[in-house]
């Protein structure tokens, strides 16, 4: 078979059409750098894999706007040794994804309407999820999910709208949440959506999904590229605020609606908005882990 056909053939089983394998060995050991593509542009993938890991599961981390993506790799390095989990950070440069892609998923098109499924930037976790499972040759690898700031802002909007098999995904210290209702506009809201993305099905699939706010107490000063807009505002004076008033707006709705709600909040005291250490903090087991 031909490697143009053989390629062909893992997309099509493994990587949804995204994320192409260009080796078959397992990701090394200790920190390390593989390639691979996406969408047919480059895509770098900065690994961590413990000495002697023994099969545990995959731990995705997105990183913040300033798309340092191997320093998360580094901050996920103390989850990788106490959970025995191999850790995957995307590198996911702004010229290529932009926030209308990286924060917002790339759900809507210039003119407002909702893209296909299949071209959402949410995909993107999927193929590097194929990716790992066909390196370590583990076709039911599970996997987490891990953000912080614009990387959590991600992962709350793929919570709604394309959570996967994740088992838990984790948003810490979001700057803007999608809140569950039409009195705030898209990406902070479901304001000016079509209905194909923001009716009730998608609403109890948003409330379905495993989703945890992990929230630094300290959080609470507007700096770090803090977003001041007029619709963020609304949501809250500081990220700590704002991800208190979202969950409970949510857990209120799903509550008077009868429907599941699975998210969880969970709180780490007197962090800032610091990745490192709150990935660091022993109340990220109970964001990751708990029931």
């Amino acid at each position: 078979m031909s490697f143009g056909r053989l390629r062909a053939l893992l997309i099509g089983l493994f990587g949804l059409g995204g994320l192409a394998p260009v080796q078959a060995g397992p990701l090394p050991s200790g920190p390390g750098r593989i390639e691979g593509e996406y969408r047919g542009s480059p895509l770098t993938l900065f690994t961590y894999k413990p000495v002697g890991y023994k099969e545990g599961p995959l731990l995705v981390m997105f990183h913040g706007v300033v798309r340092n993506a191997e320093n998360y790799r580094d901050f996920a390095i103390p989850m990788a040794e106490r959970y025995g989990m191999i850790v995957v950070a995307p590198l996911l440069d702004p010229q290529r994804f932009p926030e209308e892609w990286y924060q917002r998923g790339g759900l809507l098109d210039a003119t407002g309407k909702a893209r296909p499924q299949d071209e959402w930037m949410f995909n993107v976790v999927p193929a590097v999820v194929a990716e790992v499972r066909l390196r370590e040759r583990r076709p039911a690898l599970p996997y987490y999910l891990i953000g912080h700031s614009a990387g959590a802002q991600f992962l709350v909007r793929l919570a709604a709208y394309l959570p996967g098999e994740a088992r838990r995904i984790v948003a810490g210290n979001a700057g803007s949440l999608l809140f569950p209702n039409r009195e705030h506009d898209f990406g902070y809201g479901l304001g000016g959506l079509p209905p194909a993305v923001s009716d009730d099905a998608m609403l109890r699939r948003y409330f379905a999904a495993p989703l945890t706010l992990y929230l630094g107490t300290a959080d609470t000063t507007p700096r770090r590229r803090f977003d001041a807009s007029e619709a963020a505002m609304k949501q809250g004076q500081h990220r700590l605020a704002r991800n208190r008033n979202f969950f409970e707006v949510a857990r209120t709705m799903a509550k008077e609606r009868g429907w599941t709600f699975n998210w969880r909040k969970v709180e780490t005291p007197g962090i800032e908005h610091e990745a490192a250490m709150m990935f660091e903090a022993k109340e990220v087991e109970d964001a990751l882990f708990g029931k």
